[in-house]
């Protein structure tokens, strides 16, 4: 059974006993429960509160927390507002629980404690514990004020738990009055944000009676975000038009609207303004313009900027390993994969993922094996990334072992692995497990769908990928125009000519979807299969830019299973004007005319191959055997079993003669 992570559970860490240490103290000094009373800052450099830094065990800490309250120490804001924060940023083993256990002995505690210990938790990546703390603040009667919501916003924005609790927030801080403070309202306009409504959004922007530059810089983020870089570039150039200096977290965000947009030009344009206001290049900012030139294609630059950086850090390797695995030069990924500090799983998963788009899946599976030998340990990245892996290798085996190594380490089943696995199952043959890990997976997202219509559909299961496009549909997920082309396809796989008609129809009518040409190459293969050799040229001829190799390809292959020779000729001649170097095109062309009883026109096509000095590309073929993926290429003799294979194929072909 496979074990999924909830997102939006809020798990509550069980109130230790208070420290015997701190009951200790109490009777001696105050034999009553403390209050928390505001005092001076002037002992902020209290040398009690030097040695806190310094605490690596809880038994340390309860000592030092003893001797604070002893002193009085305890009782003031900052000091105490210290201890809170020191405990929540989990700084100590055993800290997080005990904090939470203070929290609640204490009476009338201020609330800028309470605030330390949500800004503990929400920074050392535990947010929901953050709300824990929130809610429990309120059961205890203490107020929050214009400093806990930002904090408490921001804890939400982090693990995006932000729908019925980020409502709630909203509501309290109407109800307090808190709306029109500008630091209140920013965190607002981030929550916003995270969830995706930039609208809403910018509608509280142009409410606040006063913005500063955070209020702006939220807002370009959060258009970034949202995968709205134009606009944006359109809010900062609008920005700078009311007279609102940039800093260094604008030129992020307005560098990573440029990289978004694959603009070379927009790019540069933000790297000559960040000179031209003398913002400081902050390794931050470097990476974002490092990160804009791969994204642009200009890896010269990058390099460049990689090369001059006074300090590195993970996303400084990790954008250069994946500029260069995004645009092939694997070589160099790898060289730079090897001299970096590999003690972050970022940089593997990076090195993996470029072996992975580069079809280089074996390579991939190599590298994860000497993963395996560092103290790295892989997550839910590098599972699913291993899965495409497996399943471009078609290797069952080996994904089944991914499976198990998944269980057995405990690692999270987001729905990206659950799709993975959902993916690799099909394309590795078994539809059947596929769909049971499809049944079993809790929450879907609309790639999960997709993976096991389209996994059906290649299986030949063409009813049950329709019924389960309905049943997606249902349930309101939309399907993208992946999600169709595995829907036509099981249409054609089964000569299903009206219902393709229809879901081809529905994606502009009906889904506002504009179909590619793998769409359209879907309907002309559906059609020719039909025999509807007419209507499928009609359909290339409505949309003759939409007429692509793939396209031109699906008709031939109509009019060869049909032995229209003539519109095959059509569609030769349209492919060899795409790709007069396919060697591929002057084979069909003369088996069609072999199959047509015309062996002069068949010779006269391969003849034309060899006057232009194109030969056939040598065929291959992969074979997994005990976990091991063999590679076979026609007449190649690299293969370190060479003798033994070419021995072993001179026997079958004797076998086959011996039998007829």
């Amino acid at each position: 059974m496979i074990r999924f992570f909830l997102h939006q559970t809020v798990i509550i860490r069980p109130l230790l006993p208070i420290s015997p240490y701190l009951l200790h103290a109490r009777s001696l000094h105050l034999h009553q429960k403390p209050e928390w009373r505001a005092k001076c800052s002037s002992i902020q450099m209290h040398p009690v509160l030097g040695v806190l830094e310094k605490c690596t065990t809880m038994s340390h800490l309860k000592q030092l927390q003893a001797q604070m309250i002893t002193t009085g120490l305890i009782q003031d804001m900052f000091a105490g507002s210290q201890m809170m924060g020191f405990l929540a940023a989990g700084q100590v083993p055993g800290g997080l629980d005990h904090c939470l256990a203070i929290l609640n002995k204490m009476e009338n505690s201020d609330s800028s404690l309470w605030n330390s210990a949500i800004r503990g938790f929400s920074d050392n990546d535990d947010p929901k514990q953050a709300v824990v703390v929130y809610k429990q603040m309120l059961l205890m009667d203490v107020q929050p004020d214009k400093y806990t919501f930002p904090l408490i916003l921001k804890a939400c924005g982090r693990f995006r738990v932000v729908g019925r609790i980020g409502e709630e927030l909203h509501g309290h801080v109407l109800k307090l009055g808190f709306d029109m403070d500008v630091y209140v309202q920013n965190a607002l306009i981030h929550v916003r944000c995270v969830r995706g409504q930039v609208l809403d959004a910018r509608q509280l922007f142009f409410q606040m009676p006063q913005r500063d530059l955070v209020s702006w810089n939220s807002m370009i983020n959060g258009y970034v975000q949202c995968g709205l870089p134009e606009e944006a570039i359109g809010f900062f150039r609008e920005m700078e038009a009311v007279g609102v200096q940039p800093d260094v977290v604008t030129m992020i965000a307005v560098a990573s609207a440029s990289a978004r947009l694959g603009r070379l030009d927009v790019g540069r344009w933000v790297r000559d303004l960040i000179i031209q206001k003398r913002i400081a290049f902050t390794t931050k900012l470097r990476n974002a313009l490092m990160d804009m030139y791969v994204k642009c294609g200009c890896l010269e630059s990058a390099r460049k900027i990689f090369d001059e950086m006074p300090t590195r850090t993970v996303v400084s390797w990790t954008t250069m390993v994946v500029g260069y695995s995004k645009h092939g030069e694997l070589s160099e990924a790898r060289q730079l994969f090897d001299e970096m500090p590999n003690t972050d799983i970022v940089p593997w998963n990076a090195m993996l993922s470029g072996y992975v788009q580069c079809k280089r899946p074996k390579e991939a599976l190599s590298l994860f094996h000497e993963m395996q030998s560092t103290p790295v340990r892989a997550n839910e990245v590098t599972m699913s990334i291993l899965l495409s892996s497996c399943s471009q290798l078609g290797a069952l085996d080996i994904g089944q072992w991914v499976h198990h190594y998944i269980d057995k380490h405990n690692i999270c089943y987001t729905v990206e692995l659950g799709t993975a696995l959902v993916d690799m199952y099909a394309k590795c043959g078994n539809i059947n497990r596929s769909l049971r890990v499809f049944r079993e997976i809790p929450e879907k997202n609309a790639l999960t769908w997709t993976a096991m219509i389209t996994g059906l559909a290649s299986h030949g299961h063409g009813r049950d990928a329709i019924s389960l496009f309905s049943e997606m549909i249902n349930r309101g997920y939309l399907p993208d125009d992946i999600t169709f082309l595995g829907v036509l396809s099981a249409c054609c796989h089964n000569g299903f000519v009206d219902e393709g008609r229809h879901f081809f129809s529905q994606m502009t009518s009906r889904f506002n979807l504009m179909p590619k040409s793998k769409h359209y190459a879907c309907m002309v293969d559906l059609l020719g299969r039909a025999g509807l050799l007419g209507e499928a040229l009609e359909l290339i001829e409505q949309k003759a830019t939409m007429a692509d190799a793939v396209v031109w390809g699906a008709f031939f292959f109509a009019c060869r299973a049909h032995g229209n020779v003539e519109m095959g000729e059509l569609a030769a001649s349209k492919l060899l004007e795409l790709d007069p170097g396919d060697s591929g095109i002057y084979v069909l062309l003369a088996n069609l005319y072999t199959e047509a009883n015309m062996p002069d026109k068949a010779t006269k096509a391969r003849k034309m191959m060899k006057d232009r000095g194109i030969e056939k590309t040598p065929g291959c073929s992969l074979i997994e055997v005990n976990g091991v993926v063999n590679e076979f290429i026609v007449r190649d003799k690299s293969h370190p079993k060479t003798e033994e294979i070419y021995a072993c194929l001179t026997e079958m072909a004797k076998h086959i003669q011996m039998g007829g």
